[in-house]
């Protein structure tokens, strides 16, 4: 099942505040709030990759400018093997993906994102 806003732990946790409008709830980020997200705003030159890796937590990744892709993959007894096509994101487009899940990073072009990682952010290279 491919992880989206309804499924991922990114959008959990959130807290209504008193003296906000009806309806608004939020959840601040790490370590001031163990139970709490990491935001990064990254930039991203175009051609640079990321070698497949996971991450202890659920992610979430919007592009705000440029075009990007992520291959997927399962660990055998042989190595590494492509899990499902490339999936390509795009200016204003949204990715998650659960942590744990091995993969990898194309910069098709330049990239501006909003990174959010649940809880604290942990990046482990599976080459």
């Amino acid at each position: 099942m491919p992880q989206t806003s309804t499924t991922s732990a990114i959008w959990r946790d959130h807290v209504a505040v008193a003296g906000t409008p009806e309806g608004f709830t939020l959840r601040t980020t790490f370590p001031t709030n163990p139970e709490g997200v990491e935001v990064m705003l990254e930039r991203w030159e175009a051609g640079t990759e990321e070698p497949p890796h996971s991450h202890p937590g659920d992610d979430m990744t919007v592009v705000v400018e440029g075009a990007m892709s992520l291959q997927f993959y399962v660990r055998t007894a042989g190595g590494l093997i492509p899990d499902g096509e490339r999936v390509f994101l795009r200016q204003g487009e949204t990715g998650y993906v659960r942590g744990g899940r091995i993969h990898d990073a194309r910069y098709i072009e330049a990239c501006k994102l909003v990174y959010v990682h649940d809880r604290a952010f942990g990046f482990t290279s599976e080459d």
